[in-house]
């Protein structure tokens, strides 16, 4: 899979885990020199509380598009620290 973004691959990987038909891929895989700590935070009652990227790439911001969770709650402890994309970003196999 790959999250693309203003032209640009944020992530790929082919060991992305799907929640709610999401990919969330591993850390590993995000060029994270493309991504900017937000202070945005949501929560979900079965995730537990979300942390926000912003993605910079050629030159454009994309605000929140990467979400992540730091420290799931136990029923979503798979997806530890691999990140998610929306707003705009494409994830494509």
């Amino acid at each position: 899979m790959k999250a693309i973004w203003n032209q640009t691959i944020i992530a790929e990987s082919n060991d992305t885990i799907v929640v709610e038909g999401n990919h969330y891929f591993p850390p590993q895989a995000v060029n994270q020199e493309l991504l900017a700590d937000s202070s945005t935070h949501t929560h979900c009652p079965w995730k537990g509380e979300a942390s926000y990227y912003s993605i910079k790439a050629n030159g454009k911001e994309n605000k929140d598009a990467a979400w992540h969770y730091p420290n799931p709650k136990e029923a979503a402890s798979q997806i530890k620290g691999y990140i998610a994309f929306w707003r705009g970003v494409k994830v494509e196999p």
